[in-house]
């Protein structure tokens, strides 16, 4: 019964964190992959495990796939795999986001005395002249999101789990 209920807590927040993932299709593409993950979820109880991987592969005629291949697979959603995992999981691939490790990282080339802060002038500045050049309203979209204290500094940890995992505020 314990496991069971962990199980569930682990379902509702792997699907709390993906939740505005549904903002990032058209209904006809959310009713597509519905139909993908009902044609993968061979027993039909919601979740994609490793039996209904094997099961999947089988009928498109690859039979000797490795245990550790599935796995891998599965660990991409850390966590189980119901539907709003399956795509968030899609939405991060068509949609270039990066994972949230590699977001930080770049911020923290910005950042060499490790404070978790960036200050917003100059990486506006920066945003603004370097690479792919933003403009000042592409700027102050990219600023609209992120939490920027009281001395102008961006709390660049807290806008990387918002690029990755969505804004709260749009989930109440």
């Amino acid at each position: 019964m314990a496991s069971k209920k962990a199980s569930n807590k682990r379902q509702r927040a792997a699907q709390k964190s993906c939740s505005n993932v549904f903002s990032m299709f058209e209904q006809s593409q959310i009713q597509e992959f519905k139909e993908a993950f009902g044609c993968i979820d061979q027993d039909r109880d919601g979740v994609i495990k490793k039996q209904d991987l094997k099961e999947t592969y089988s009928q498109l005629g690859k039979l000797n796939v490795p245990d550790e291949e599935l796995e891998e697979m599965l660990n991409e959603g850390k966590g189980p795999i119901n539907f709003t995992v399956f795509l968030s999981l899609f939405g991060e691939k068509l949609n270039g986001t990066d994972p949230e490790d590699t977001i930080l990282a770049a911020f923290k080339l910005f950042d060499p005395n490790a404070t978790g802060f960036v200050n917003k002038d100059e990486f506006r500045r920066l945003l603004m002249n370097q690479a792919d050049k933003f403009t000042a309203e592409e700027a102050d979209q990219a600023f609209s999101l992120a939490p920027i204290d009281p001395t102008g500094n961006i709390d660049y940890k807290s806008l990387c789990y918002t690029i990755t995992h969505g804004d709260e505020k749009e989930e109440s």
